[in-house]
């Protein structure tokens, strides 16, 4: 009996969560370990205390703002893999504002917030225009960006953002431009409420206006979406531009909101990877604004957890990461399936 065609993508999720868990399980018995125990302190390190719970939603959302790059992406039809460049210039411009440029309460967090996003949505525009214009595929140009961006964030950050005294980071962002502290437990800021303020809105533009059907649409059947009337240079462009200012906002909420440093390090330590592990939220998410949500306190859960795994339990770190990404892949690979199934029909 075919299951209905609502409940089969929370048939595959769980099946894959399942093998995930299997053969995670498997790999921690082999290194003489008891997943059980190792199960129980995953799930007790992310959601065992109020503290905990908090730190979860903590390393969860700046992999939720990178994972909307990459599933607004998707539903144009475009593969970009260009968060992670964005993320970095996202919290360069956000560092800028934040530290150098005095201004009241509220409008400096603004600022600095606004900062951040322009900063990532400008260097979107890049892969973007190239790709609307001169067609040069944007996995390719992505991936230029993001060395050049590295490199760059660093010269700018040494350079022209270094604390006096301590140039191993930015001077930290001023009191008026942190978003305030949720917990004097936890690192969670109000960047979270933000941050999911973003997906929804994301997810209304998706789903409840022309412009974000016509992009949906030239993603589904570009085709279609041509003979429509659709422009698919402004399709790129705006999903490049809206990817870049949520992956800006994930740089800048390392920055402004995320203590106790509330600065860029020099050697991008506390962005590095975001963008990259966004992929994986996206894909666990079906590329949807509102499973990327979900996805990403997953993602936050098995950070946070695996701490205490190592902890409690005596998990090498090289395996925890090893299990994390185990269980990732086992989620991402239906939609991943779908998504190469996707660009081979076409």
């Amino acid at each position: 009996m075919r299951a209905p065609r609502t409940l089969r993508p929370l048939l595959e999720s769980v099946a894959a969560v399942s093998v995930g868990l299997l053969a995670g399980g498997v790999l921690i018995w082999a290194f003489g370990h008891s997943p059980l125990a190792a199960y129980r302190a995953l799930l007790m390190g992310a959601f065992g205390s109020r503290e905990d719970l908090l730190e979860t939603l903590a390393f969860a959302t700046p992999l939720l703002l990178t994972a909307l790059t990459f599933a607004v992406g998707v539903r144009a039809g475009l593969f970009n893999i260009g968060a992670e460049g964005q993320v970095y210039l996202g919290a360069v411009g956000a560092a800028s504002v934040a530290g150098l440029l005095p201004l009241p309460p509220g409008v400096h967090l603004l600022a600095a917030t606004l900062a951040g996003m322009t900063a990532g949505a400008l260097w979107a525009l890049v892969p973007a225009m190239l790709k609307a214009w001169r067609g040069v595929h944007e996995v390719i140009s992505t991936i230029m960006c993001n060395w050049i961006a590295l490199h760059l964030s660093m010269y700018l950050a040494i350079t022209f953002l270094a604390e006096p005294g301590r140039a191993e980071r930015t001077i930290p962002a001023l009191p008026t431009a942190r978003y305030p502290v949720l917990s004097e437990e936890s690192t969670l800021t109000a960047v979270l409420f933000v941050a999911v303020g973003l997906a929804l809105g994301v997810y209304a533009y998706l789903w409840g206006t022309r412009a974000g059907y016509e992009l949906r649409l030239a993603g589904e059947n570009p085709d279609a979406a041509r003979y429509a009337g659709v422009r698919p240079e402004r399709v790129v462009v705006l999903s490049f531009v809206l990817g870049g200012m949520a992956a800006g906002f994930a740089g800048a909420s390392q920055v402004i909101g995320r203590p106790p440093a509330w600065s860029l390090y020099a050697t991008l330590g506390n962005v590095t990877t975001l963008g990259f592990d966004g992929i994986g939220v996206a894909l666990v998410g079906r590329n949807h604004p509102l499973g990327s949500v979900l996805a990403a306190v997953l993602f936050g859960a098995l950070v946070q957890g695996g701490r205490l795994m190592e902890y409690e339990v005596g998990v090498l770190s090289e395996l925890v990461r090893a299990l994390n990404g185990i269980v990732v892949l086992a989620m991402a690979v239906p939609e991943l399936w779908s998504l190469l199934r996707g660009r081979l029909v076409r």
